[in-house]
This record gives C-alpha cells, structure tokens and sequence, in this order.
C-alpha cells in the first residue's frame, strides 16, 4: 500500500464517520470507523471531558444523540494527513447542521450549527484504518442549546 492508498483510504474512513449520523447508520459503520475501545473529546462542543470508551457505549451515545434531529449534515474538509507507519493523524475543517422537528423547536431556531476543526488519531488495522481518537474542536457554535433539546427528548423516547 503507498502513501497516496493510506491517504484516500484515511478520507474516506471521514466520509463514512459523517455517515454514521447523517444516515443514522448506527449498526455496521461504527466497526468500519472505529477501534473499539476509542478516545473521544467533545469537550468544546459538549463540554465532556476526553475520555477512553468502549465502541458499544459511544455509539448508544452518539445514537441517542441523533435520534431526535430531523436531519444532519457533516461536511469534513480540506483533510490534511500525516500518516507515519501504521498510525496517521487527520485534521480536517468540520461544518455540521443539525435540525429539529417543528414540535421540539417550538417558536425558536431549529438548526445547531457547530463549524471548527477535527484532530483525529487513526491506526491501521488487519481490516484497515480505524479512527482510534476524534477531537472536535469548535470554532464558532449557533443555538447549542438545540443539542440539550435533542437528547432530553431522545432520552425521554427511550423510556
């Protein structure tokens, strides 16, 4: 494999990560994307600590997270990669909507914007790259409040 396959195959695992929330795809993608257990660090978006999860539990998190969202859209771009031997480093410019249904936003917005950065950690596995940590740094956030709205009805849909 050269560098260039590394590369194309390091955006792609990008491509399919949107994928898992933006098609609400939460059952085959998740172990095409990740390793298990990952690292995952929304503290700037969602003010969680950094933290080492089991793949299971991050994709019930990330599953109630979306699940009350109408509609998402991630666009991951300008990718610049560093791929040293068997572990690469991705940064990449993230602008992601987020949009709920009329009854959750009520007379106020219903799109959550998040526009900023991802610092993400890949290694290569016998199945090929695997995002082993995702940091999403945000530079700029619109009605963040909406991310509370969407998993206390998430939560509440579970019950």
């Amino acid at each position: 494999m050269t560098v260039l396959d590394d590369r194309a195959e390091l955006s792609e695992l990008l491509s399919r990560y949107a994928d898992i929330a933006d098609l609400k795809e939460f059952t085959e993608l998740p172990g095409l994307v990740f390793t298990d257990p990952l690292t995952i660090d929304f503290e700037s978006v969602a003010g969680i600590p950094p933290m080492t999860v089991p793949l299971s539990d991050y994709v019930g998190i990330v599953r109630a997270s979306f699940a009350s969202f109408t509609a998402t859209h991630h666009a991951i771009t300008g990718h610049v990669i560093a791929v040293d031997g068997d572990r690469a480093n991705i940064h990449a410019h993230v602008r992601a909507e987020h949009w709920l249904p009329a009854e959750l936003a009520g007379d106020g917005p219903d799109r959550w914007l998040v526009a900023g950065f991802y610092d993400n950690e890949a290694v290569r596995t016998p199945d090929g790259w695997r995002l082993s940590r995702v940091k999403l740094t945000a530079a700029h956030q619109e009605n963040p409040q909406l991310a509370g709205v969407a998993v206390a009805a998430g939560q509440a849909g579970r019950r």
